[in-house]
């Protein structure tokens, strides 16, 4: 039986490392970050769009720079909220392109996305998971993992949704954090997932 799970959680809660632990059960992960990043490579019609939409934000060559992108669509929750109306659905559609190779050799497929629930995405899920981790916990991997300002590490937590979004989405929740560190809720989802 094939399984399109989603996985999510708020940043530095830890589903990289639910993600590896679950492909070496043998599932197949698909990284959301790198869909997203690789989109405007196989849809670029996307960029005229954006640079319409946000103004001056490509290089001298013509290629998008991230960074101006990033600091125009994350300066208000309208223009965040623009950005996805845009990419959303190329994310989508990269995602189902590529689960539908996965489930060729793999029989679960697991979708590891922050904006999973955002994108509309979670909803064509058999199984959504939530990772989850108190917020110091949070802000002290993210400032190991990203080499940012405490400041900036705040805002990045600030900027997410609270528990109750994630969680009222969730078939499963997660604690990546001691004492649980993966051992709560992780053997009831290895057994939905790999016991047929």
């Amino acid at each position: 039986m094939k399984k399109l799970v989603g996985l999510t959680g708020k940043t530095g809660a830890g589903k990289s490392t639910v993600s590896a632990y679950l492909a070496k059960k043998g599932a197949y992960i698909i990284d959301g970050d790198i869909v997203a990043r690789n989109v405007l490579e196989t849809e670029p019609e996307l960029i005229p769009i954006l640079k319409n939409t946000f103004g001056e934000i490509l290089n001298p060559d013509g290629t998008l720079n991230r960074k101006k992108l990033a600091a125009a669509a994350f300066s208000s929750e309208e223009n965040t909220r623009k950005l996805n109306s845009i990419m959303h659905p190329a994310i989508n559609k990269a995602i189902h392109r590529e689960a539908g190779f996965a489930f060729e050799k793999h029989c679960v497929v697991v979708v590891d996305a922050a904006a999973i629930i955002e994108s509309g995405f979670a909803d064509e899920c058999d199984l959504m998971v939530v990772v989850t981790a108190p917020v110091d916990i949070r802000k002290e991997r993210i400032l190991k993992r990203d080499c940012i300002s405490d400041e900036d590490a705040m805002i990045r937590i600030n900027a997410q949704k609270d528990d109750e979004f994630y969680n009222s989405k969730a078939d499963f929740i997660i604690k990546n954090y001691a004492p649980f560190v993966l051992s709560e809720g992780l053997s009831d989802l290895e057994k939905e997932l790999f016991d047929f």
